[in-house]
């Protein structure tokens, strides 16, 4: 098994790589991974011979080949202590006892939720570098998009109608700094996964007086921070991991679901580079990578309310709640990645069709400047909100409306009515966003 889910579906929502690092395979090879480290990491402290440890090391490197253990087999042995650690200990203590290799060299001090939770740790370790790339390759082509487009006009819209013009530039700028905040969460997670290790209760007792020392040589030997203290039933580890998915997710989600909206044939503001087609209509050119996106991420909120309702762990060792964390911190990091990847993929060939905007623009005939030609008017007549509400609902030319020409000259009105002269800091905001990438450039 190579997948948490499946070649089928992995491939559209952008979850190949990603699924590949949280597979079964992963799983079990991460696990063994931490085994062979928590050996050596005894060892540094008299606990363990270092020459055993080194053995475990070898042959758990060799067991963590794919199929050298099946997942199907070691899910099967896992039912009786409800955790895949337990048999998997037990196949490394009897692959390294032909070795000569005590039983006392696997495993030392530790318990299954040890080797649970780092393993874990190390798969979000991964899968959190994906993200990063996808995150960063979308940043800089919503940069690029900004710069391009800075002073592009367009149209803003509020509760879905026309409201006011802005710049598509403007726009990419928002999507851009959304993403820009995502990565930041991501890289502050990123830097504080730790390992976690406290042994049967969380004391460390088996290794008292040097099980701390341990921790902190398990983390070294890992590449990940170290503890503190043990976190087996404080999970806001966990919880900022889920939350922080969910962040990402949503900042993927907003230019994922505004570039499907800019892509209709009403709007026709945007297109992808390689859209999809459709299997009955030939004329169809759908943003499939935005799609995608979308539908990644739609599905991870769900996931985070799991994970957070199930941080409040009983005692020592949770009843479920710990079980619960497994498969579904595994989905997140997998639709997460899969949705920032899509986005990449259609944020980098995006294409803006200006022409079109401007055509958007003129669609209300100067009805989207009504704000404008108000605040003009008022300086005339403290009636001005309620003409220009009425001359918007005669459906006449702003500049013709009597009771505005009253006022003001038609060629007032039309100068007004001009959308290039109503973006406000549109340009401004593109200008801050691109410093801010230049600075996450300069300082990467």
């Amino acid at each position: 098994m190579t997948t948490t889910r499946g070649p089928l579906f992995d491939p559209t929502f952008g979850a190949a790589e990603a699924a590949a690092l949280v597979s079964d395979q992963a799983w079990v090879t991460a696990m063994l991974h931490t085994e062979a480290a928590l050996s050596r990491a005894a060892a540094e402290h008299g606990v363990v011979d270092s020459v055993h440890a080194r053995q475990v090391t070898e042959v758990a490197s060799e067991l963590g080949l794919p199929g050298a253990v099946d997942p199907a087999d070691l899910g099967a042995l896992s039912v009786a202590g409800g955790n895949p650690v337990i048999p998997l200990v037990k196949m490394l203590r009897a692959a390294v006892a032909e070795h000569g290799v005590p039983g006392s060299a696997v495993h030392p001090g530790a318990t299954s939720q040890d080797i649970l939770d780092t393993a874990l740790m190390i798969l979000t370790k991964r899968v959190l570098g994906v993200i990063r790339v996808s995150l960063d390759d979308a940043i800089a082509a919503g940069a690029d998009l900004a710069r391009r487009h800075r002073d592009t006009p367009t149209v803003a819209r509020t509760l879905g109608q026309q409201a006011l013009p802005t710049t598509f530039g403007a726009v990419a700028a928002s999507w851009t700094a959304g993403l820009l905040r995502a990565d930041e969460d991501v890289a502050r997670v990123e830097s504080s996964l730790s390992v976690q290790f406290g042994g049967a209760a969380g004391t460390s007792a088996a290794l008292f007086p040097c099980g701390l020392e341990v921790a902190d040589s398990l983390a070294d030997q890992l590449g990940l921070a170290r503890q503190t203290i043990p976190w087996h039933t404080d999970r806001t580890r966990i919880g900022e991991i889920a939350s922080t998915l969910g962040i990402v997710a949503g900042a993927v989600g907003k230019p994922a679901l505004d570039i499907t909206l800019l892509a209709s044939t009403e709007v026709s503001e945007v297109s992808e580079a390689a859209p999809g087609g459709s299997s009955a209509m030939p004329h169809k050119q759908n943003p499939v990578a935005a799609v995608a996106a979308r539908a990644a991420a739609i599905r991870v909120p769900g996931l985070v309310s799991t994970i957070l309702s199930a941080m409040a762990h009983d005692h020592q060792r949770a009843s479920g709640a710990w079980h619960a964390e497994w498969e579904t911190l595994t989905d997140l990091l997998r639709l997460t990645a899969g949705a920032a990847h899509r986005l990449a993929v259609s944020l980098s060939g995006l294409r803006a069709n200006p022409e079109a905007m401007a055509g958007n623009l003129a669609l209300t005939h100067g009805v989207l400047l009504a704000e404008r030609v108000t605040t003009a008017l008022g300086a005339h007549t403290d009636d001005a909100r309620s003409i220009v509400t009425a001359a918007c609902a005669s459906g006449l030319p702003l500049e013709s409306d009597s009771g505005i020409t009253a006022f003001l000259t038609p060629a007032d009105v039309r100068e007004l009515l001009d959308p290039t002269g109503y973006l406000g800091h549109a340009g401004d905001i593109v200008d801050r966003v691109l410093v801010r990438v230049r600075a996450r450039n300069e300082g990467a």
